[in-house]
């Protein structure tokens, strides 16, 4: 039987990581990604981080929230390897770890919101709408709920 029509699985039969899933590590770990970034340019460091971050503590409280997707993104990163053993019932919890990093997310644009004296950016409003997008998939995603009880299920390693 040709099963190559379907995409969402791997070599091992086991469920692929959503690409949302992916995005929206990326997006809650954004302050890590511009801080990698910034290190890139030899001439002045802070000037990336300043241009999306103007305020420096927002910039602290980003890294301070992103590290937990850092954390949930190296989880996932262990259940493609289905290794070490011990992760495997913190995965089982990464839709809940998502959805407090959302919520924090979700703090810190208020924070920023306020700080912004409550006026219209586009960044603040792309990120309201990113903010409930995320929501949204991980509340209503099957793809997802298939991938996250695909580990735990697996009792062959």
């Amino acid at each position: 039987m040709n099963f190559s029509h379907i995409t969402w699985l791997d070599d091992k039969g086991h469920i692929k990581p959503p690409i949302f899933l992916y995005a929206i590590l990326a997006f809650l770990a954004r302050g890590w990604c511009i801080f990698v970034a910034s290190l890139t340019q030899a001439s002045d460091r802070s000037e990336l981080v300043r241009l999306f971050y103007p305020e420096k503590s927002d910039f602290i409280m980003s890294l301070a929230a992103g590290a937990g997707a850092v954390v949930l993104y190296f989880m996932v990163l262990a259940e493609r390897r289905r290794a070490p053993s011990w992760v495997r019932p913190m995965f089982t919890q990464l839709r809940l770890g998502l959805g407090l990093l959302l919520i924090v997310d979700a703090a810190l644009l208020w924070q920023r919101l306020y700080h912004g004296q409550f006026l219209f950016h586009w960044s603040l409003a792309l990120d309201a709408l990113v903010l409930f997008w995320s929501c949204m998939y991980i509340l209503q995603s099957k793809r997802l709920s298939y991938y996250l009880n695909d580990w735990p299920k697996d009792d062959r390693n």
